[in-house]
């Protein structure tokens, strides 16, 4: 068994001394932040026990991303797994925000009838592991493991996936949208596939048989021409590294919208960059429909220069952004 460092115990305990002595006489949620204060029905030892134990899970979520060495990232990585499942198995765990996890996105859809945590391990230049689950919101735990296994995914924007061949992403946005099926869920993501490469992803969560299924064929592209189908089930945009693409619904123009793409030429050969021009999809009868060019202004030229990510471990953010 793998055991903490000196060091790791020791930096643990000032920690959770730290955190611990500075919420004690707080409310369990900042109320001034909220117009109406949130009451959980939690039960008070229960809570008491889930928030001692985020003060470790807060810790472990932020070596996950930020400490320098391999080993103890992955132990840190596999402490924050099993206590997070401990701390959300206490009934009625799905109202505790866990808002010290900083370095986890959790997302909820509008109508809360779920949540999802996600995260990134970076492993080394080449190598990205993404881990995540999905609470439901019930009294009683109903979790479900997201198992990554990319390599299932042969042709990832046409494959139909289980919560235990997830294509792994780090989740930043969800967005319902109502089918003949019922709900559905866009969940916007990121994914670092390599040290050049990163990808935008759009995937769609929908509950069969009450499990969660990833994909749905609800993304039409009739421009293209190849020997797929023009339905896709999830959209990946790939592009290099050193670039900022977004990906996002649009409130404003209700409508999903991303970064047009194009090869441009660089000393170091083709990178897939922004030319300052945005595509989209276009919610109509259940379906997104793709809007080849969603705003008539373009910028006077695309972008030719990038710099490349530096050589060694780069600078991210808690969403393992490049900064």
């Amino acid at each position: 068994m793998h055991k903490l460092s000196h060091s790791y115990k020791i930096l643990l305990c000032i920690l959770g001394f730290l955190v611990s002595n500075s919420i004690m006489g707080q409310a369990v949620l900042d109320s001034t932040k909220m117009d109406t204060p949130i009451v959980m029905d939690i039960d008070s030892n229960d809570l008491k026990l889930i928030q001692a134990n985020e003060d470790s899970l807060g810790l472990f979520a932020y070596l996950i991303v930020n400490d320098s060495l391999p080993d103890e990232r992955f132990l840190a990585c596999h402490q924050f797994i099993p206590m997070l499942v401990k701390s959300l198995k206490y009934k009625n765990s799905f109202q505790y925000p866990f808002e010290q996890l900083k370095s986890i996105s959790i997302q909820y859809p509008a109508d809360s009838s779920f949540r999802i945590f996600t995260w990134q391990l970076f492993v080394d230049d080449n190598t990205y592991k993404y881990y995540g689950a999905i609470q439901m919101n019930t009294p009683d735990l109903q979790l479900f493991p997201l198992v990554s296994r990319p390599e299932k995914a042969e042709a990832p924007e046409f494959e139909i996936l289980s919560n235990k061949e997830w294509f792994g992403a780090l989740y930043y946005a969800i967005h319902s949208f109502e089918t003949e099926e019922g709900t559905k869920y866009l969940m916007a993501g990121y994914q670092q596939k390599d040290f050049f490469t990163k990808r935008k992803i759009l995937d769609v969560i929908s509950f069969q048989n009450d499990k969660p299924i990833f994909g749905a064929p609800v993304f039409i592209r009739e421009d293209e021409n190849d020997e797929h189908p023009p339905t896709k089930n999830r959209v990946v945009i790939e592009y290099y590294a050193g670039a900022g693409v977004r990906l996002n619904f649009d409130e404003v123009h209700e409508v999903i919208l991303f970064d047009h793409l194009i090869e441009v030429a660089e000393p170091n050969g083709l990178k897939r960059l922004p030319d300052g021009s945005y595509e989209g999809y276009k919610f109509e009868n259940g379906k997104w429909r793709h809007i080849v060019k969603v705003f008539n202004q373009i910028s006077d030229e695309p972008p030719s220069s990038y710099q490349p990510p530096k050589e060694g471990k780069a600078k991210r953010d808690i969403f393992g952004r490049s900064k």
